[in-house]
């Protein structure tokens, strides 16, 4: 894809994802696109093994925009970056087609790890706000991760992963029209484990009230 149409989809896209966004003028403001155009120069560039020209585009684009994407990241179609500031994506790291990220979010490494040492994002993921996926592992296609948790293994497609450290605790098994990427409305599975906990409860109280009430008509059989 040449460099102009890159840009025709770049504000394409950024229209239809962000409400905000009321002329194709307001899109070269957009810190996504900004950094995406310093992006793709930069990964030419790395591919080509210009790595200190690489690294310098895309310090520039850090200063300017907040986000940082490494210049040896692979990144699909269709991704976008919402209100992106304080992003960071690794050098290994392998994003999808359709990927949505928010501000905060990280796809670093552990740092133990030699090679490939980020996480690999598949198609139509959702990362919520200030979301961590550290190490090399797979998100699965279809996924969300929820605002605020910490990945540190592998999440299988079709997933709702909250927490730190993040786990699953939805699969639904189909996949996310984009129209669905809400951050908020992500099952509680601490709320869940405390309305388990208190229907158990329940049933011992009764239980007991059972118990009590047999021992005392026990007692009244013998008197």
């Amino acid at each position: 894809m040449g460099f102009i149409q890159n840009i025709k989809e770049e504000i394409k896209l950024i229209r239809e994802r962000d409400p905000a966004i009321h002329s194709n003028m307001e899109v070269f403001l957009y810190p996504s696109f900004r950094v995406m155009i310093y992006y793709r120069m930069a990964h030419r560039l790395y591919l080509k093994k210009h790595y200190f020209l690489a690294r310098w585009l895309s310090q520039r684009a850090v200063r300017k925009t907040g986000i940082e994407i490494h210049p040896g990241a692979q990144i699909g179609k269709g991704f976008f970056i919402d209100h992106g500031n304080g992003v960071i994506i690794g050098e290994t790291t392998v994003i999808g087609d359709n990927v949505t990220l928010y501000q905060g979010v990280t796809l670093g490494g552990t740092g133990k790890e030699q090679g490939k040492r980020h996480p690999t994002i598949g198609d139509n993921v959702m990362i919520s706000t200030g979301a961590k996926v550290l190490g090399s592992f797979t998100i699965g296609e279809n996924s969300k991760i929820g605002a605020g948790s910490v990945v540190l293994e592998e999440v299988p497609p079709n997933s709702t992963v909250v927490g730190v450290p993040g786990r699953v605790v939805k699969r639904n098994n189909r996949s996310l029209p984009q129209d669905e990427l809400d951050q908020i409305n992500l099952p509680d599975p601490v709320r869940e484990d405390i309305m388990v906990l208190q229907h158990a409860n329940s049933e011992l109280t009764n239980r007991l009230l059972d118990l009590e009430q047999e021992l005392r008509l026990l007692k009244a059989g013998k008197e």
